[in-house]
């Protein structure tokens, strides 16, 4: 997030896109009630009328994957009513004039037969957030998980920059994290175009110096993603892989096209597992490593706000349960590398991020014991950043950058004519490792549905609490159906939470060229009474 949680209380317009966050993040959502309560605006961008798009002033149900269309008819109607922050762009973005220009031919009447938006309320939705005094940008996986991926992200900065609502209270672009360590994961390196500290692989001076700190050589290149990984398993030759470990996912049930993933997995040589529990990804493992819980693990953690937050164990651990860094570290000893000797504790682990990262470089773990700082933090006695880019960029200048819009990588036709898009429920956490094993949980939800609104179903032939065969271009699955108007017409939802009901056998149509992020957001589907 470019702004800290208590930035949440104080935007004039709220512009949530792409996010469920009600349900997906239920604490940091009330922050939001707070504002609305306080007389901010909101204008919800969801294929569904979540609990969120009920709240809002203006409930734009835009057509799944079309929201670059949404944006940047907004961006023409900003620009068109003189509501460009003109010192803002002049004084510290580059490329707005070829920008401008670009946008000028995408009007809110071009936009809504593509997002199915009425030209009005696309025009009433960029005069309130170009208004904003300040508006504020939140979004989710919604955004992220498209063929577009970036291309959303990109035309939410665009929408932001020219608006001047970077480094501002209450205002910026904020990504709300689907889980409360994915930032520190990214921080750390767990990320295939980045060392720690979101220093480029592809540079040669990062490579130079993790090879000097690693005592190895790295080649200064971006790494694989997952997706390569998982196509490469099982191959010969370079590039093939044969061994994998996984620490802490349950990727045959999170990730797209179940099959493809199960296969990848199976012709592996060796599959090691770190995990709490023995999930369907544990259950394919050659060899099964049982991780300690949060209750029982010294640690740090970096929340959505970048806040950098100790961990304490209060319980001792199960059996044989260890810390995932003493695993990883026994793994690497044994294997031979001599680096990973001096991590005697998660004390050791941290402190080497901090003499490596310069957005940790102010910090040790002495100084996060109270958790106060939010990186960056770049030297000692620095007070941290709660808000970014208040000021300058640190990297210069803002860049504008030129989108168009393209559909997903597959649309709806005579054989798939339902648009599918899956989520998160509030009471199923993922894929319901941890929630599915508690009886009060399993109460509140204890099985999947599919949301289809009434019409489809009459027209289709189906009843409320009947099963239905959904089929997409990579398989099929049977599902309970669940009447309700939340979801529109021609368009069905369900979560990946329940491995019973395993609904990524019918996503993976396509990949972001830039991320690899895989479209779980947008799937046509074929709908058939069993």
């Amino acid at each position: 997030m470019s702004n800290p949680l208590v930035d949440m209380e104080h935007p004039d317009l709220i512009f949530p896109i792409g996010t469920n966050m009600t349900e997906c993040h239920p604490v940091a959502a009330t922050r939001l009630k707070k504002a609305i309560a306080r007389g901010a605006r909101m204008v919800v961008a969801d294929p569904r009328e979540t609990r969120l798009a009920k709240m809002a002033d203006l409930h734009l149900q835009i057509r799944v994957g079309s929201d670059v269309a949404l944006l940047l008819a907004m961006a023409h109607v900003i620009a068109r009513e003189g509501l460009v922050d003109e010192e803002f762009v002049a004084a510290r973005t580059a490329g707005a004039g070829e920008f401008l220009e670009h946008v000028g031919a995408f009007t809110p009447e071009w936009a809504s037969p593509i997002c199915e938006v009425p030209a009005g309320q696309i025009e009433q939705a960029a005069l309130w957030f170009g208004r904003g005094r300040p508006s504020a940008i939140y979004y989710t996986l919604g955004i992220t998980e498209h063929i577009c991926g970036v291309d959303n992200v990109q035309s939410l900065c665009n929408l932001a920059l020219m608006t001047g609502n970077l480094g501002v209270e209450g205002g910026g672009i904020n990504p709300m994290r689907g889980q409360n360590n994915i930032q520190g994961a990214g921080d750390c390196g767990a990320v295939p175009a980045n060392f720690p500290g979101f220093q480029p692989c592809s540079e040669p001076e990062f490579a130079d110096k993790f090879s000097r700190a690693y005592g190895t050589d790295i080649d200064a290149e971006k790494g694989i993603t997952k997706v390569a990984a998982l196509n490469n398993c099982g191959k010969e030759g370079p590039g093939g892989i044969h061994a994998m470990l996984i620490d802490g996912e349950n990727t045959v049930v999170t990730d797209p096209d179940k099959r493809h993933c199960e296969r990848a997995l199976g012709s592996l040589e060796h599959l090691v597992v770190i995990d709490l529990f023995l999930t369907e990804t544990a259950q394919l493992a050659d060899v099964v490593f049982p991780a300690t819980a949060f209750a029982e693990t010294d640690g740090v953690q970096t929340n959505t706000e970048r806040r950098v937050q100790r961990l304490r164990a209060a319980v001792p651990p199960p059996g044989e349960a260890k810390p995932d860094w003493w695993i990883i570290s026994q793994i690497a000893r044994r294997m031979g590398n001599t680096q990973f000797d001096h991590f005697e504790s998660a004390r050791d682990v941290f402190n080497e991020l901090c003499s490596l990262s310069p957005i940790y470089a102010g910090l040790d773990w002495d100084r996060i014991d109270k958790g106060e700082y939010q990186w960056p933090v770049p030297e000692a006695g620095h007070p941290g950043t709660p808000r970014l880019h208040e000021g300058e960029f640190k990297n210069g200048r803002g860049l504008f950058k030129v989108i168009g819009y393209r559909d997903p990588a597959e649309v709806i036709d005579d054989d798939y004519p339902v648009w599918l898009t899956t989520g998160r429920r509030l009471q199923a956490y993922h894929t319901r490792t941890q929630t599915g094993r508690s009886a009060g949980i399993d109460y509140l939800l204890d099985e999947e549905s599919l949301e289809v609104h009434p019409a489809d179903a009459e027209q289709w032939g189906i009843a409320d609490g009947e099963f239905v065969r959904m089929s997409s271009r990579r398989g099929s699955i049977e599902i309970k159906v669940r009447l309700t108007d939340r979801s529109p017409p021609g368009t069905v939802f369900t979560s990946f939470s329940f491995a019973s009901v395993p609904v990524n056998v019918l996503t993976g149509s396509g990949y972001d060229p830039v991320t690899e992020t895989a479209e779980l957001k947008v799937c046509p589907v074929r709908i058939e009474a069993t």
